[in-house]
């Protein structure tokens, strides 16, 4: 991607002119975004870019409060309705002023998002109640209205409104695709993209407009490059080629922490990394017996200790500890006896074949974990065929559920239990976006809880739902939970990256100061 157009050539001038002193860095991740559309693809790459490059109507602090971002105040006007007042003077980087009828217009297209829509389905409406205010209203008393304002990132629908060189809409929201919106942005965030090859790098330039002078943010010029080898992140960090790199794995940690000049920032997780049980690909799944024999085969904690080497925390539910449907009754259940027993229950005491993909450097340790269960499940009779890939290639296959077990990482973007039922366990529905990365399982009575969840507005209500929900999952081996992510950043210590990261694991690089 070339630059945006001659409005944001000139804006890119006039960084490079008024900036005192320019501070340029390269960050280093595992893996670049697929599309610089902000709705194609629920993900962590997307999101980053999102934050990077547009800006949130609220946004997460580090203690999981909130902060306000392009919303400057908010107010309940009844059970069911919000009413939030825009900052005045907002431009994006096309030089369009952001009113309500453009989150109006980001609104109703993003509850066209296969990806997105779930988040939002408790909505309504949005009513526009003049140029910067608007309201929104839920269906039903929802808590969480919040939380899923922290994934509405604005855009500017004079630039996506018309139609592109080829006659397509500029708006179209098509996932995977080639589209202006995939390959094109103007948003209200502190950087504008310069440059982008797709696996190769992106290169951000400061907006001079941006709206927050509060922010300290010192960064004029930042290269995003994709790193897919861990070692050669940290190789790449050692030797001064980048300056800051995510994820750090675990082997690495001693190595980066004793290094003069470097520093390691680690904090929990709440990113549960799972495998999707395909029913529909493979007759065998579709026995609970056997999904509860291949969950008894995994040793979840000898993963966590051995193959991520402690930094990770083990699960036996999608909920952590801490959250609304935790379930402090669910205990792990690895059991090689009993898995070989459940086998020869239901028929398969000799085993069967079966396919799994993983990515390669979406996750930490994905290749190895993958490569271990598959050794696991080898003891009970099923032998795995491991595909493993890129991101950029992974996401695609996912969604074509081809493969009878796919491994899957969620961070719940509400932060809460909830948002991984949703996603992850409930039955698959296009229309409210339910069930999204759920391939095959079902069961009417846990989508029956979590929706009830939805309307409690009595906390101990809504535990109390979402953690028969988890039983229910439980129970029914719905997909096999292995454990929380833990985070890890490395930079040179001239990079203040302590108060910019967080347990999204979205760095906040427009208030990044470098020394």
């Amino acid at each position: 991607m070339k630059a945006l157009s001659k409005l944001s050539i000139a804006l890119l001038s006039a960084g490079l002119m008024f900036g005192a002193q320019a501070a340029d860095i390269t960050v280093a991740f595992d893996a670049d975004p697929v599309s610089l559309d902000p709705h194609e693809q629920l993900s962590g790459g997307t999101m980053q870019m999102a934050h990077i490059s547009f800006d949130p109507i609220v946004r997460f602090t580090q203690d999981l409060g909130f902060e306000a971002r392009l919303a400057e105040k908010w107010e309940r006007v009844n059970d069911t309705t919000m009413r939030f007042h825009l900052r005045k003077g907002v431009k994006f980087h096309s030089g369009n002023e952001l009113t309500s009828k453009d989150v109006e217009w980001t609104f109703n297209r993003i509850m066209t998002s296969p990806d997105f829509k779930a988040i939002f389905a408790p909505f309504k409406q949005i009513n526009v109640v003049d140029d910067y205010t608007f309201e929104l209203e839920t269906h039903i008393p929802y808590p969480l209205m919040l939380q899923s304002l922290a994934h509405l990132f604005p855009m500017d629908s004079q630039f996506y409104s018309g139609t592109d060189a080829n006659g397509q809409d500029k708006g179209a929201l098509v996932k995977h695709g080639s589209t202006f919106a995939s390959t094109n942005l103007s948003g209200t965030g502190p950087f504008i993209v310069k440059y982008r090859e797709q696996g190769v790098k992106i290169e951000y330039v400061r907006n001079p407009n941006y709206w927050d002078k509060g922010s300290d943010g010192n960064v004029d010029n930042m290269t995003l490059v994709p790193i897919k080898e861990s070692g050669t992140r940290v190789a790449a960090l050692l030797s001064g080629d980048v300056d800051m790199i995510s994820p750090v794995a675990p082997t690495d940690h001693k190595r980066v922490k004793s290094t003069k000049g470097i520093d390691l920032v680690t904090m929990g997780g709440t990113r549960a990394i799972t495998f999707q049980l395909n029913q529909n690909t493979n007759p065998a799944l579709k026995d609970v017996r056997v999904r509860q024999a291949i969950i008894h085969a995994i040793d979840n904690v000898g993963i966590a200790k051995k193959v991520m080497r402690g930094f990770a925390t083990p699960t036996n539910q999608l909920s952590p500890k801490g959250y609304a449907g935790y379930n402090d009754s669910l205990t792990t259940r690895y059991d090689l006896k009993k898995a070989k027993q459940l086998m020869q229950e239901a028929g398969y005491a000799d085993g069967f074949k079966m396919t799994m993909i993983a990515p390669n450097n979406r996750y930490t340790n994905d290749k190895n974990i993958a490569q271990a269960v598959a050794a696991m499940l080898a003891k009970i009779g099923v032998k795995v065929d491991v595909k493993t890939m890129p991101k950029a290639q992974y996401w695609p296959e996912y969604d074509l559920c081809k493969a009878d077990m796919q491994m899957i990482g969620w961070h719940p973007d509400t932060e809460d239990s909830a948002n991984f039922m949703e996603y992850l366990v409930m039955s698959r529905d296009a229309k409210t976006g339910f069930g999204q990365y759920n391939c095959s399982y079902s069961n009417p009575e846990l989508d029956k809880l979590v929706v009830e969840a939805n309307k409690a507005t009595d906390e101990a209500v809504r535990s109390k739902l979402l953690q028969q929900a988890e039983k229910l999952a439980y129970d029914d081996a719905a997909l096999v939970p292995l454990h929380y992510e833990n985070l890890a950043w490395g930079a040179s210590d001239k990079l203040d990256i302590a108060p910019i990261v967080n347990q999204i694991n979205m760095p906040y690089f427009g208030d990044l100061v470098v020394k």
